[in-house]
Order: structure tokens, then sequence, then C-alpha cells
């Protein structure tokens, strides 16, 4: 079974922007991924938001999604419980809302791994106990 990839914010910000340092990094991954990854409406605004200074860099963000690398497969209010609970659990984090849906959708696939460059998702549990598979540089 092909393991699902949920991506975070920093992994495509990185791969947009040639001057971030895991640019190399973000790209070669992303280049061995089979689409579409999954991610939610809060990433892509961290994504926007972060890249708006960025020539093209939110047309690189829409344009993923557009094209079928990036499939938004989640809806915040479908979930909304569920990630107030998340978020007040790691309040001392503290947890993003993009953190807290990705979360979410690890529980929803069992077989995912979250594509991050924060290590936030080391200390994040899903289903309460169990890790969360992470693909992210080995020099965080």
């Amino acid at each position: 079974m092909r393991k699902r990839i949920l991506i975070d914010t920093g992994p495509l910000v990185a791969c947009i922007n040639r001057r971030d340092r895991f640019h190399s990094w973000a790209c070669e991954r992303l280049g061995e991924i089979n689409p579409p990854m999954l991610t939610c409406e809060a990433v892509l605004a961290e994504a926007c938001f972060l890249l708006q200074d960025t020539a093209g860099g939110t047309a690189a963000v829409l344009d993923l999604v557009d094209r079928g690398v990036l499939l938004v497969d989640f809806q915040v209010s479908t979930y909304i419980k569920s990630i107030r609970i998340l978020t007040e659990k790691y309040s001392s984090i503290p947890m993003s809302l993009a953190d807290a849906c990705l979360v979410k959708m690890a529980e929803l696939h069992d077989d995912s791994i979250v594509m991050t460059l924060d290590g936030d998702f080391l200390i994040y549990r899903r289903h309460g106990r169990q890790t969360i598979s992470v693909l992210m540089p080995n020099n965080l």
C-alpha cells in the first residue's frame, strides 16, 4: 500500500523560495513523490502569506493545487471539535491551525506521512498516543 503524503507549509515554502535553507532538500523530496499530496487550506494560507514577498510565490502555491499536485482534502468545519481539542491539548507549544488540521488528517489516513520542517510533529500524537510518521531533514 502506498503511503499518503500530507504536506505542511515548510516544504512548500522551501521548494518555491530558492533562498530557503531547505530548498534543495524540499525540491528533491517533492520530486520523489507521486502526486497528489494531501494538504489543507490552512497550509495553503500560511504558504501564500510566507511567500507574498517572493516573486510568483503565491501563484506557485495555487498552481500546485490547479495542476493536481496538491489535493485539498480536508474541511475545518467538519472536524472543528477535534481541532479545538488538539489546539487546547498542545497550547503550550502552541499548535497552529495548520498543524492541528494535519494531525487530524493523519488520524483520518493511518497510512500517511507528514512532510514537514516542523519538529513539533515529533511531539504531536494522533489518536491521543500514536506517533505521527514524518518526512523531515535530519539537520533540523
